[in-house]
């Protein structure tokens, strides 16, 4: 019932309106440009927010009518969601809400005030927290390819978080078509403005039938739980409200986190207690349960300053445990934290009239406000004195009143609350000063300075509804605010004061006596004093705070789906390649690397001064000399000139007889990488420059064991990273790299200490003893070999083993000490506790797949039924065979069959039928390689080139479309109907890397931007 008119407010957009007022303004490439000229890009993103606000409403809404039959409170509940859930096409939306729901039917239980904080904290934090999640969801359709998809190709890749299968696109495709007959129609007026930034949500994911088996909750988990945060509400019950998760998942998930494990070891080894969600869901189910133990540390932080200050009260405490948000707890906590002056109420209760006031209240016949009247004393020397004091205090109390606040943030749901920006009146001074000396010359500062005004021009007088805002916009806007150039506001309608004043009057805060005239105008003083001088700026802290998480939230999952297509840009194997890092004064640096990425030869060539011919033939002599046909050139200085050079040569077939091309790819970071100590142990005789032209080539060579080397914020992806909490966003991006290493695997005989240590399970110092022992005892024969080397205890192996593989063409390599060193290296660890490990010398060939050693047992009795042997692993026949008995009986019967759950059975069809040296990038795209060259002069609009996505932002996609100059496709251009079925519900729908082809709608040459309409994505 709360959220309904907050629902109905979300779906009226009117996306035309935001989006005209967007100059297509297309940026560089570089990341430098994209980073200038972000904040004058507000109104587009008239989708993101909006959607996510929609789906929130959505949940909230049958969360509140489903509440009353508080039925079961313990296994049943999780099965309940389950029935509705008929029709299938509804599965991205449905779930969702039926995981509210649940969540809403245990919070009933704790009575009124219980469920008015469930409310309260729905409204307030749900809207937040979910919608980054059902973002990242999007990217991540494991789930349905492990239940539905079967022993079929698509089993193949592994189920990993990023892989779309083809069951999970047809269920997607196909809640699209039904989606007017799913729900009612009034949720359903939602789904009629379709936009790629209000994805499915993943918790969907947690509501399948036939998906986990929900178990009894564990009491003594709970209780213990409770004892841990001694605060006054259950963890398990509020994670599973602000994540929309069944409570028997989230205890799992909080049980496997406590034991230890790893996002990718639960994502992939345990997948049913899990309830088969993807590594996004389980880390933000992750974020929120370690930002509620901080709350509930910094709440136990709290209680003992008060007591130690002797202000404690057990009113107070219970106040503060009742808190479910940092915001909720600052409320209560401000009015006492040292340094801050006495408040007046606190002032007022320092008087006596505490007393007084309780009186107003209770039997404010028996009150005379004359027997508290003390002449000479300052704040009672008077009637007026004495009345204001009471007001403060009665003021006091209603700020701070539970079901007070909760009342006032419904009545703002229910209303149209509106964020306002405009230009500061210092900015105003500094561009009319800026206007009287334009005949002077202007310190470079001072133009820098109103360069960055001018950026801002969007914003200089901005409102939106605070429910349709984008998080682009927010960001920008926090920015500006930041540097004194705009100024932003909060506009709450007058008539939540007045609703407000008149339900505090004749209801919550109503005498239970008859009072005077006087005193009820004591009490609506008190009243209106309460919303304008504390509730008021509490709810405007509020609606910021839950802007600028949500924006930063937005922002971060942006930065993670990047940076995952990054990582995953399928390796050019097989071939010679040179690297080449342009530049002017200094020449190009070149790096000849051969299949297997080892350095053959470098050198400078200066293609940009006299002697051009000269350099040329040197290129020609290096490139027919190692025999190498394909050239990556960086992006950065005199990329263009350097393109146009090699591709004159090639349009003249100066290579001949090799048929050389050439690609462009990001250098970002590659120069900060050049002077870290990983590049100076890895290539300690080259120069710095050098090794820039080393790290340009083997991008493209095997982009996942370079890019690691990087940090995730130098690699050039996403947009407002300064705005954001760099500590979310590195622990976010330090996140997918370990899922994205960890899903690909690691060869432990040739992969480099750097890409080991992202390893899931592996740190820096058990990646660097793993080298160790490799280099002295020679190749690992088998996975059972890691538990022989230091700091590789029980906890660390089973983490790790699965994502480690064990390949007999480089475990066959002689090793720098001849003779087998496994039996005698339990003797050299006789002081680490290792001298009874058994370990066999054989090769074992489940090392080699994605198969866990906890399941091998389970392999070789699954091996046994469909009469195939581990030596046949990869090929055809064994496949034949496998495919054939799971036609015959299903995966479920199967599993019964080998003793094991269907997950795992699934995993071990995978692991048996994939290929050797299977990688899952194959399934996405290569480097594109060129042979001639377009400039930004020879477009024209209406022109229909092909390119590849290079970035994407919260209002857009950029596109190389190979004129040296990224075109936007702005987001209102990524309709429905242009996308294939697998990715008509991710958010903005595109990911670097991605095929697609465009239309020029515009061009600014001087600007350097170009605006692009997407025709189609190319498969």
């Amino acid at each position: 019932m709360l959220r309904r008119p907050r629902t109905s407010t979300a779906k009226a957009v009117n996306y035309n309106d935001m989006d005209s007022e967007m100059s297509f303004s297309v940026p560089a490439s570089s990341d430098e440009d994209i980073e200038e000229w972000k904040p004058p890009e507000p109104k587009p993103k008239a989708l993101t927010k909006t959607g996510r606000d929609q789906t929130a409403g959505e949940k909230k809404a049958p969360a509140k009518r489903t509440a009353k039959p508080k039925v079961p409170k313990e296994t049943k509940p999780p099965k309940a969601p389950k029935v509705p859930k008929e029709p299938k096409p509804r599965v991205p939306r449905k779930p969702a809400a039926e995981r509210k729901t649940q969540a809403a039917k245990v919070q009933k239980g704790s009575g009124a005030r219980g469920l008015a904080g469930t409310k309260r904290k729905k409204s307030d934090e749900d809207d937040k927290l979910g919608e980054d999640k059902g973002e990242k969801q999007t990217d991540c359709p494991e789930v349905e390819t492990a239940e539905e998809s079967g022993p079929s190709i698509r089993m193949k890749e592994e189920r990993v978080s990023f892989i779309v299968s083809e069951a999970c696109q047809a269920d997607k495709c196909a809640g699209e078509g039904s989606s007017l007959t799913g729900l009612k129609a009034k949720k359903e007026e939602v789904e009629e403005d379709f936009t790629f930034d209000e994805p499915c949500q993943k918790k969907q994911k947690t509501s399948g039938a036939g998906l986990g088996q929900p178990t009894a909750l564990p009491s003594s988990l709970a209780q213990a739980l409770r004892n841990e945060l001694n605060m006054n509400w259950d963890l398990i019950e509020v994670l599973s409200v602000l994540t929309c998760v069944e409570r028997w998942v989230c205890v799992n998930i909080i049980t496997l986190l406590r034991e230890e494990n790893t996002v990718p070891f639960m994502v992939r080894y345990r997948k049913d207690m899990i309830n088969h969600m993807d590594a996004d869901a389980v880390r933000d189910v992750q974020l929120i349960y370690e930002e509620l133990c901080s709350l509930a540390k910094k709440t136990k932080s709290v209680i003992q300053t008060l007591k130690k200050d002797g202000v404690l009260t057990d009113e107070l405490e219970q106040d503060l445990r009742n808190c479910r948000s940092t915001d909720e707890l600052d409320h209560v906590y401000s009015p006492y934290k040292k340094g801050s002056k006495l408040t007046k109420a606190r002032r007022a209760k320092a008087l006596g009239l505490e007393e007084a006031a309780c009186a107003l209240m209770e039997k404010p016949h028996t009150l005379d406000l004359r027997a508290w009247v003390k002449t000479g004393t300052e704040g009672l020397s008077s009637m007026e004195d004495v009345a204001t004091g009471v007001e403060h205090i009665l003021a006091d109390m209603i700020a701070k009143d539970p079901e007070t606040l909760t009342y006032v943030k419904t009545l703002c749901e229910n209303s149209s609350v509106t964020i306002q920006s405009s230009v500061s009146k210092s900015a105003l001074k500094e561009k009319e000063q800026d206007k009287s000396v334009q005949g002077q010359k202007k310190p470079g500062a001072q133009q820098n300075k109103n360069k960055d005004i001018d950026k801002f021009h969007l914003y200089f007088d901005f409102t939106s509804n605070i429910q349709r805002i984008q998080p682009h916009q927010t960001l920008a806007i926090n920015r500006g605010e930041s540097l004194k150039i705009l100024t932003v506001k909060v506009n709450i309608p007058d008539r939540v004061k007045n609703d407000f004043t008149r339900w505090c009057i004749n209801n919550r805060w109503r005498p239970k006596t008859f009072a005077r005239e006087e005193l009820n105008i004591i009490i609506k003083n008190a009243v209106e004093d309460s919303y304008k001088r504390l509730i008021l700026p509490f709810l405007t802290r509020s609606y910021r705070n839950k802007l600028t998480s949500a924006a930063e939230k937005e922002s971060i999952a942006m930065f993670v789906r990047n940076l995952r297509q990054r990582l995953l840009v399928c390796p050019i194997r097989g071939c010679v390649i040179m690297g080449v890092d342009p530049g002017f004064r200094h020449g190009c640096k070149l790096a000849v690397l051969s299949p297997t990425s080892q350095i053959i030869h470098t050198d400078v060539v200066y293609l940009h001064n006299s002697g051009q011919q000269r350099e040329a033939d040197k290129l020609r002599h290096l490139m027919i000399k190692y025999g190498c046909t394909r050239v990556v050139i960086g992006n950065g200085t005199a990329c263009r000139e350097t393109e146009s050079f090699f591709a004159d040569l090639i349009s003249r077939r100066y290579f001949h007889p090799l048929d050389v091309s050439y690609c462009i790819t990001s250098e970002a970071g590659a120069s900060i990488y050049s002077v870290s100590p990983e590049a100076v142990k890895e290539m300690p005789d080259l120069d710095p420059n050098l090794r820039s032209a080393v790290s340009i080539g083997r991008r493209v060579q095997d982009p996942l064991a370079e890019l690691v080397k990087i940090d995730p914020k130098h690699i050039g992806i996403g947009t407002y990273q300064h705005d954001v909490s760099a500590g979310a966003l590195k622990a976010a991006l330090d996140g997918v790299v370990q899922e994205c290493v960890s899903f690909v695997g690691v060869d432990i005989n040739i992969c480099s200490e750097t890409l080991m240590r992202h390893v899931a399970g592996l740190n820096a110092g058990r990646a660097k003893n793993i080298a160790e022992w490799r280099e002295q005892n020679g190749p690992f024969i088998n996975r059972e070999q890691l538990k022989l080397v230091k700091g590789m205890g029980p906890k660390t192996f089973q983490q790790c083993a699965g994502f480690i593989r064990i390949n007999p063409q480089t475990s066959a390599r002689s090793s720098p000490h001849p003779g087998p060193a496994v039996p005698e290296k339990p003797a050299a660890k006789k002081a680490k506790g290792k001298t009874g490990v058994n370990i066999p010398t054989s090769f074992n060939p489940l090392d080699q797949t994605c198969i866990h050693p906890e399941s091998y047992h389970v392999a070789q009795r699954f091996l046994s039924i469909v009469d195939g042997s581990a030596d046949q692993i990869g090929s055809a026949a064994l496949q034949q065979c496998v495919e054939s008995k799971v036609r015959s009986s299903s995966v479920e019967e199967l599993a019964r069959t080998v003793d094991t759950t269907p997950e795992t059975l699934k995993l071990i069809i995978d692991g048996l039928t994939q290929p050797p040296g299977f990688d899952i990038r194959q399934n996405f795209g290569q480097a594109d390689f060129k042979r001639g060259i377009v400039s930004m002069s020879d477009l024209r609009v209406g022109a229909v080139l092909t390119g590849r996505v290079d970035n994407t932002a919260l209002f857009g996609a950029f596109v190389d479309i190979g004129v040296g100059r990224a075109g936007l496709i702005h987001k209102s251009n990524i309709t429905l109907d242009k996308l294939p079925v697998s990715q008509r519900r991710r958010s903005l729908a595109l990911g670097p890397g991605e095929r697609v082809e465009v239309r020029v709608l515009n061009v600014d040459a001087q600007r350097g931007r170009i605006g692009l309409d997407l025709i189609r994505v190319l498969q």
